[in-house]
Parts: C-alpha cells; structure tokens; sequence
C-alpha cells in the first residue's frame, strides 16, 4: 500500500520527469472533479495526498531515509493540488467554470506551471526542505513549493483582473 501511494498509482514510475507527469495527473483529476461541481474537493485531496504521503514516504523508503527516488511522486500530487486550491475554490464559489480548454483555463494552467517552476528551482524556503534530506523534506518541499505557486496564481490573476484587464478595456 505504501509503495501505491508513494508512487501515485505507480505513475512515479513513469519517465523522464516522474514528477511532471504525476503533477499532470494531479490536474486532470482536479478538473474532473471540479467539472462535476465539488470545487471544495481539491483542497480536501491536497489534504488527504498529504497526510497519506507523510505516512507512506517514509515506510517506502524504509531504511534509506535519506533518498528522495524520482519514482515517489505523491508529493507532487499534494502540491499540486494545494497549488490548484487557490484558484479552483474563488472560481468555485464564483460558480465559475475551470476547464481542459473552455472557461477559466488560467485557474489551474497558472497553478501546474509555476508550481513545476518551484518545484525544479527550489527557491527558498522550497530548497530549505529540500536539504533535510528525510522522508519529512521530500513531503515538505513540495507543499511548500505548493504553497508559493497558489499565491503567485492568485497575485497574477489579481494583477490582471485587477489592473490589466481593466486598462486594456
């Protein structure tokens, strides 16, 4: 079961860039379960792909606590969805449309780009949690890295809708 989780249903295994396809994965989930009207979900599976990474990662890695294999990729899930939180659940309440291509395409294309973008450069407190080099900072990293990304998303989108959008009109 842990090896399941670990791997995302065993996308991790998936090459090259385990991690991207995995965050991938991750968004396509989140839209269909936003497209079946339950927004809110996004951020309770960014909850449950935490809380069940930081129990699976270390029981995965077993004695080698301070690997971080490219093969784990449940932390990216979890960040991902963190990052797509903060977009889908405005739009949500909004009773607004986030789709593949339709609707407010930004809401989860912003969140998958700029959380991919921190997750590989590590910036900050990111690459702090990254350096633990313990089942804890393979989870950590990626949340964090969550995190940065859904505020980007949300200060991008406040600068458009806020100040170009506007001026453009």
């Amino acid at each position: 079961m842990a090896r399941l989780i670990a791997t995302f249903g065993y996308i991790g295994h998936l090459r090259p860039a385990s991690g991207t396809w995995a965050s991938l994965a991750a968004v396509l989930i989140g839209l269909a379960v936003f497209q079946t009207g339950h927004g809110w979900l996004i951020p309770v599976m960014a909850l449950l792909a935490t809380l069940t990474g930081f129990w699976a990662v270390p029981l995965y890695l077993g004695a080698d606590r301070s690997a971080d294999p490219s093969e784990v990729v449940i932390d990216e899930v979890a960040g991902q969805w963190i990052a797509m939180s903060f977009t889908a659940i405005p739009l949500w309440n909004h009773g607004l449309e986030m789709g593949l291509i339709s609707g407010a395409w930004p809401g989860w294309v912003a969140p998958f780009l700029l959380f991919r973008l921190y997750d590989i450069t590590k910036p900050g407190l990111v690459g702090w949690a990254d350096r633990r080099h313990d089942p804890v900072g393979v989870m950590l990293d990626d949340i964090i890295a969550g995190i940065f990304a859904g505020l980007t998303a949300m200060v991008l989108a406040g600068l458009y809708h806020g100040v170009l959008q506007p001026w453009l009109s």
